[in-house]
C-alpha cells in the first residue's frame, strides 16, 4: 500500500483478487461489466466553515488528504460506495439480515434473506435487483450461492467454483445460502474457523458486514 500525489489528477486501476482470479482462466469469463466509485478515504469532519480565509478554503483540508494507492482487498476497499438517492431522501438506507452474526456447525446451512430499511420511502423493502454476498474465505464453505436473480452476471457468479483456494467469493441473489465446510483439514487443532460476510443492496449502496464462524464437530 501507498499514497498517491493528489497534486495531479491519477486513475491507478488494478484488478481485484476475483479479476485477477478469473482473467488466470482464460475462458472468457473475465468480463467488467460494472464500475463503483467511492470516497472512502475522505473524511467530512474536516470541511471548516469557520475558515479565516473565507469560502473558497472551506475544504482545504479535505481536497489535501492523501489519497492511497489501489490495492486488491475488497474486503478492505470500497467501504462508502457513491450512490444516488431519491431526492428528498432525509435518512440512509442500512441492511437487516436478521443476524448480528452467523454461526455453524459443520456441514450446516443457512438462508439469508437481506432487506432494505429507510429505502424509497419504506420502512423495509427487499431491493429488486437483489443483493451482493462476499464471503471473505470462500474455503470455510461447502456451498455459497444467490438465488432469485436470474441476470447473466448474478448466474455467473453463483456458478463460479473456489473451493480450496484462499480468496474471497462474490454471489448475487435476493437470498444467499451458505452451508458449512465439512473437511476437517482447514481447522488443524483449531476448533472453529472465522471469517466475514459482507451484503451489499445492488440498488441503495446500503452495507453491512458480520463475522461468521465454522464450528468443527466431525
Amino acid at each position: 500500500m501507498g499514497y498517491l500525489d493528489n497534486s495531479i489528477i491519477t486513475v491507478d486501476a488494478i484488478l481485484t483478487k476475483k479479476g485477477r482470479e478469473l482473467l488466470a482462466r482464460g475462458d472468457g469469463s473475465f468480463k467488467i461489466t460494472q464500475f463503483a466509485l467511492s470516497d472512502d478515504e475522505i473524511d467530512y469532519t474536516l470541511y471548516n466553515p469557520s475558515h479565516p480565509s473565507g469560502s473558497a478554503l472551506y475544504g482545504e483540508a479535505i481536497e489535501n488528504l492523501p489519497l492511497l494507492e489501489a490495492f486488491p482487498d475488497e474486503t478492505q476497499v470500497l467501504k462508502y460506495k457513491l450512490v444516488t438517492l431519491p431526492r428528498g431522501t432525509s435518512k440512509l438506507p442500512v441492511l437487516d439480515i436478521g443476524y448480528a452474526s452467523i454461526s455453524l456447525k459443520q456441514g450446516a446451512s443457512i438462508a439469508i434473506s437481506p432487506q432494505t430499511l429507510n429505502y424509497q420511502g419504506a420502512t423495509s423493502v427487499f431491493e429488486s435487483n437483489g443483493y451482493t454476498a462476499l464471503i471473505a474465505d470462500v474455503r470455510v464453505l461447502n456451498s455459497f450461492n444467490g438465488v432469485g436473480v436470474n441476470t447473466e452476471e448474478a448466474e455467473r457468479l453463483n456458478s463460479i467454483t473456489t473451493l480450496g483456494t484462499n480468496v474471497s467469493k462474490t454471489v448475487i441473489g435476493t437470498s444467499i445460502n451458505l452451508t458449512a465446510t465439512s473437511v476437517n483439514t482447514l481447522f488443524g487443532d483449531r476448533t472453529t474457523l472465522q471469517t466475514t460476510i459482507t451484503v451489499v443492496g445492488r440498488d441503495s449502496g446500503a452495507r453491512l458486514t458480520i463475522p461468521v464462524t465454522i464450528t468443527k464437530t466431525n
